[in-house]
């Protein structure tokens, strides 16, 4: 129990509150893979936030007679209720109410749409609960009067107890979690801004290249927990951490060649962690490997700097600076859409983190 985050001193009003906010998706260049209850990273990871891949909530808070002994909350998503969320949502809430006690008085009703594609391969649990946790903690800030810096911490806090990527949403344009000696106000409990970077990484693009928009064979969550008895685990959690202390100065000089050996590394690495548990399991597909050929082949052939990496699936990301946007897109239409399901590409590019809308 962190006791720095419990809001003992909000005190629940007999007024509605209503409050919309975003949260875009984010995609890891140094990758976490493995976890500690409650949502706790084994190594540190550092990641893009990104801009036009987001979730809106919007959170009513009526207030109840009563308190409730859990929260109380109905969810629709997209115009639809959505009981498949219930569970996730109810572990969410559970694991947040002693910190946020001020929950138990009221009703909550949750509506929420993406900008993207649902189940498309694009991490939306980040987006989503960051988003959620936004919303909560405004209603935290009216009734506590919480600082700029604090509601910003408490969101992150929140939000990696819902999703532990989520908690490197709410800010731009490169959040790092997990605690690294290279960062120094870096916590396992929360996502800290990386505001030492050249320009060029600043507005950097991501071109998501949806592989295979089906479920995965192996959830995220068992994924993680296969890390567990990994017999590679040890030196994978060590490696990441090598990787995160190598592309700080890469980020900050701005140096392109570096910043792709780094981060397509971790990529593979991610996925061979996957082929070497025990069940093994792969997430990439035929299509994966063929676009990574071809960006292979296209990067050599033209020395423009386009790089991959990937998440826990076989979708692809495409990374290049903006700079050289008009050249690469042309290379995704004409040489990587015919591998995607029905041509379908996500344009993002690195963001600035939640907003209220």
């Amino acid at each position: 129990m962190e006791e720095r985050f419990v809001a003992n001193n909000a005190q629940p009003t007999k007024d509605i509150f209503t409050t919309r906010w975003q949260a875009p998706s984010n995609i890891a260049l140094v990758k976490y893979w493995g976890k500690t209850v409650p949502q706790l990273p084994k190594n540190a990871s550092l990641s893009f936030t990104l801009s036009n891949a987001v979730t809106q909530t919007q959170v009513e808070f009526i207030p109840l007679d009563k308190p409730t002994q859990k929260v109380s909350f109905s969810i629709v998503f997209e115009g639809e209720e959505k009981p498949s969320f219930r569970p996730k949502l109810e572990a969410f809430f559970a694991n947040i109410l002693p910190y946020q006690p001020f929950l138990a008085h009221y009703q909550l009703k949750i509506i929420s749409q993406n900008t993207f594609p649902h189940s498309s391969g694009i991490a939306s649990s980040a987006s989503s609960m960051a988003a959620l946790a936004a919303c909560l903690v405004d209603l935290e800030t009216q009734l506590a009067k919480l600082s700029e810096e604090e509601r910003m911490n408490k969101i992150s806090f929140l939000a990696r107890l819902g999703s532990g990527s989520a908690c490197r949403s709410t800010q731009g344009a490169m959040m790092a979690w997990g605690t690294h000696p290279a960062i120094s106000n870096s916590t396992d409990l929360l996502a800290v801004p990386v505001n030492d970077i050249h320009p060029v990484f600043t507005d950097f693009c991501d071109a998501i290249l949806l592989i295979d928009k089906g479920q995965k064979q192996v959830s995220s969550t068992l994924g993680h927990k296969l890390m567990h008895q990994h017999p590679y685990a040890e030196q994978r959690f060590a490696q990441a951490n090598e990787h995160l202390a190598a592309l700080l100065p890469v980020l900050q000089q701005g140096d392109l060649d570096a910043f792709i050996f780094i981060v397509e590394k971790e990529a593979l690495h991610l996925h061979a962690m996957m082929m070497t548990s025990d069940p093994y399991f792969i997430l990439m597909q035929p299509n994966t490997l063929s676009v990574i050929d071809q960006i292979w082949a296209f990067r050599k052939d033209t020395g423009i700097p386009v790089c991959f990496t990937l998440d826990a699936g076989a979708n692809v990301h495409v990374l290049y600076p903006n700079n050289v946007a008009a050249e690469v897109n042309r290379f995704i239409e004409a040489e990587l859409l015919e591998f995607c399901q029905n041509r379908q590409c996500v344009h993002d590019k690195v963001g600035s983190g939640i907003k209220k809308y």
